[in-house]
């Protein structure tokens, strides 16, 4: 997820500002041993108090501070709650470097754990939340300015234990080293003395020129545990006497059971403890998963009827046709999502015009981690919830009223995400928390609910099918002097946080359509809204993954209706851009230069490349892919990627990430859609919805170019690039302009 993050917080760097950081009270919080030291970093006017639930900083109001604690504890080993939670994109590595960079410890020695719900942990201005590949850039002030505290403090208490100056220590790596006398003190020893001073607010931090681990490829911390099968994920969790739980759903969206016909007999199978209907679904609860499942499909079940068509629901009628025709169909005349110049008096003077039609399909997020869930309520009536998330506050406060609780009587355990890409936010019938609540309740027991596979692509929250529109007008010498877009449909932010967002232009359906940096001096875009009646989420680079297709694309089509080079028309529409024009010629260098082709590659193969750029979350992009045929379907051989994110706290997490980011992206491009007929999705499984495979896997070089600009994100920004320079180079090799997605669909033999 990240079209959200724009909204969140303008500039982390303002707001991370100059907080204080607070000693919190080095009692109780999550079972805190005493003595040992802990930090609150403040954002805002902060305010210190004691919680119902043990010791912690509560902000005046939600979200006007960061609180990120820091424990070190009397043994040596120093833990961090973080206010993040780790999906594989490398989050929990990245606090370690900052912190443990200031603090003078080795990032090795720190263990991260997600922190619990709680106004504290609102880093993102007032909310919490894992999403807009905006973890590290939000915080990386903030943590660096813990760690320089934390520091700070262990030196007054070595100094006074040792009767010395401070200004004559140093530290290293976890100990304070008085040079003079060669006395060394660990942390360890330490904490206790240093929990009761006041930290100073005036810390000075490190000069990046003396950096040890920040800007270095420091080993990922969860790599062990992840390679040893230690790690735990959701699906793993056990609790004593926890029964399991399979589910059967309604065929079509909105349609509730019924009848079930055969429940006494599911009720009499070996394991089965109980048969409940619930909404939108039915529910077999038994001694273990296998037997539940087993139950759930033998169900037979008579459900409500849909609304037999029309796109206002998922009728028996529905498909993604029909919501495609009726996005193009649109009639409304949109809001203005940018306005620059007299574009319609470009267009009068026009020397020529070029429009183009370009979609992009409904996209499951197809993680390999099921989704699942545990609900435990206690003998005082409180729940305990294991469960995937991207937003622990807001899962409290859903869960709290489903079970009819207050959301302080609601524990949110957040174990690491086994599989990301937007699908762990709230998506109201998209979660199986609620039915593991529901089934809890009922029974009295532990409950854990595991979707199959085959449910978890019934019920997936998908990514949007997007609709554009595009017209370029073309002066003499063929450069574009105007360009109106009209976007169609409803984007996640909208659908789930409209309340909060009330914007008219509904970001995640424009952006990757608007600030580009080319310089067009005339243009438009233009928001329809059309509403989806299927659960519609974030997926990775939210609105990027389709806009940056279609936008880029289509300026390969200017390019070629005014008889320019692509990489070539690109570069002279960066003339006011130096940053733009400097990752444009590195990915051109990395690759060994531009050549648009055809032309025979090595091994024989007729071969061709495509350009694109992107300006996701922050972040710069460049990319280059080299595109054959093989049997009528594209082969992508190279894909080069110039990434400039301002600046890196570990360049080995950013080029897996930009590596993972552009094979998912090439797997959308290529192979995935989700498609609806008659109100039902077709794909239940793999077989049905395929997703790149290793044979179809290219090399992908990723350079990194640090601009010294604000820091940007890491973890989405790799993706949208991606398709629009595949397209562009199978436009390259074939002359046929591919405009909807996957490539799948299109017939390419015989250009």
């Amino acid at each position: 997820m990240n079209g959200l993050a724009p909204h969140l917080l303008a500039d982390p760097r303002r707001a991370a500002g100059r907080a204080p950081v607070r000693n919190l009270s080095r009692r109780g919080f999550l079972g805190t041993a005493a003595g040992a030291l802990v930090l609150g970093v403040g954002l805002g006017p902060a305010l210190a108090q004691e919680r119902a639930e043990g010791a912690g900083a509560v902000a005046p109001k939600p979200g006007t501070r960061v609180a990120a604690f820091l424990e070190m504890r009397p043994d040596g080993t120093a833990r961090l709650l973080s206010p993040f939670v780790e999906g594989g994109q490398g989050i929990n590595t990245g606090l370690a470097q900052t912190i443990g960079e200031e603090f003078d410890l080795d990032p090795s020695r720190f263990a991260v754990e997600c922190a619990p719900p709680g106004p504290d942990y609102a880093v993102v201005n007032g909310l919490r939340m894992t999403g807009g590949s905006f973890s590290t850039r939000s915080s990386f002030d903030a943590m660096r300015r813990l760690g320089a505290t934390a520091r700070e403090m262990m030196l007054r208490a070595a100094a006074a234990r040792l009767g010395v100056p401070q200004a004559s220590l140093t530290t290293d790596d976890g100990r304070v080293v008085h040079a003079a006398s060669g006395r060394t003190l660990g942390y360890g020893d330490l904490a206790a003395a240093a929990l009761a001073l006041q930290p100073r607010d005036d810390v000075p931090l490190k000069d990046p020129k003396t950096f040890r681990w920040i800007g270095k490829p420091v080993a990922r911390l969860d790599a062990r545990d992840k390679s040893t099968g230690r790690a735990i994920y959701a699906i793993d969790i056990r609790l004593d006497g926890m029964l399991h739980a399979a589910v059967q759903h309604a065929p079509h969206l909105g349609t509730e059971p019924q009848d079930i016909a055969n429940e006494a007999e599911v009720r009499a199978m070996p394991g089965v403890r109980s048969v409940h209907r619930l909404p939108g679904a039915v529910a077999v609860v038994a001694d273990s998963w296998w037997r539940a499942r087993k139950g759930a499909e033998a169900l037979r079940v008579a459900w409500t009827s849909p609304a037999a068509e029309g796109i206002a629901t998922v009728s028996a009628g529905f498909s993604s046709a029909a919501m495609l025709e009726a996005l193009k169909g649109a009639t409304d005349a949109g809001i203005p999502a940018e306005q620059e110049g007299d574009v319609a008096g470009a267009f009068a003077g026009a020397a020529t015009l070029v429009e183009a039609e370009y979609d992009a399909p409904y996209l499951a997020h197809a993680q390999l981690e099921p989704p699942s869930a545990v609900a435990r309520f206690a003998a005082d009536g409180t729940l305990d919830l294991w469960l995937p998330n991207q937003m622990p506050e807001v899962f409290q406060q859903v869960a709290a009223g489903i079970a009819g609780l207050q959301p302080a009587q609601v524990r949110i355990h957040s174990p690491m995400l086994g599989g990301f890409f937007g699908r762990h936010f709230y998506y109201g019938p998209a979660n199986p928390f609620p039915q593991a609540i529901l089934l809890a309740r009922a029974t009295g027991s532990a409950v854990r609910v595991l979707w199959s596979r085959e449910e978890e692509f019934g019920m997936d929250a998908v990514r949007p099918l997007s609709f554009a529109r595009f017209r370029a007008a073309l002066g003499p010498d063929g450069l574009p002097v105007a360009l109106q877009i009209r976007a169609v449909g409803e984007g996640p932010i909208g659908r789930w946080f409209g309340a909060l967002f009330k914007a008219p232009v509904e970001s995640s359906v424009v952006e990757g359509l608007d600030r580009k940096p080319y310089a067009i001096p005339n243009r438009r875009l233009d928001y329809v809204k059309v509403p989806h009646p299927v659960t519609i989420a974030f997926w990775r680079s939210v609105g990027h993954s389709m806009n940056d297709y279609f936008y880029e694309s289509f300026l390969d089509e200017v390019a070629a209706a005014g008889g320019h080079d692509p990489f070539a028309l690109r570069m002279a529409l960066l003339k006011d851009s130096p940053r733009h024009r400097t990752l444009l010629q590195t990915v051109a260098d990395r690759a060994g230069g531009w050549k648009r082709g055809p032309f025979e590659a090595p091994d024989g193969t007729r071969r061709a490349r495509g350009i694109a750029m992107a300006s996701p979350f922050g972040s710069e992009t460049a990319t280059i892919a080299e595109v054959s045929l093989t049997d009528g379907q594209a082969r992508v051989h190279d894909l080069w990627i110039a990434i400039d994110p301002g600046s890196v706290v570990n360049p080995g997490i950013v080029a897996r990430q930009v590596e993972g980011a552009a094979a998912l992206g090439l797997s959308a491009t290529l192979l995935e859609q989700v498609v609806y007929e008659g109100g039902r999705r077709q794909a239940r499984n793999y077989d049905a919805y395929p997703i790149l495979d290793r044979e179809r896997m290219p090399r992908v070089h990723v350079t990194i170019v640090e601009s010294g600009a604000p820091m940007g994100g890491i973890g989405e920004p790799g993706l949208p690039g991606v398709p629009p320079a595949v397209v562009n180079a199978v436009a390259a090799l074939t002359g046929r302009r591919v405009r909807s997605l996957p490539l799948a669909k299109a017939q390419l033999s015989g250009v």
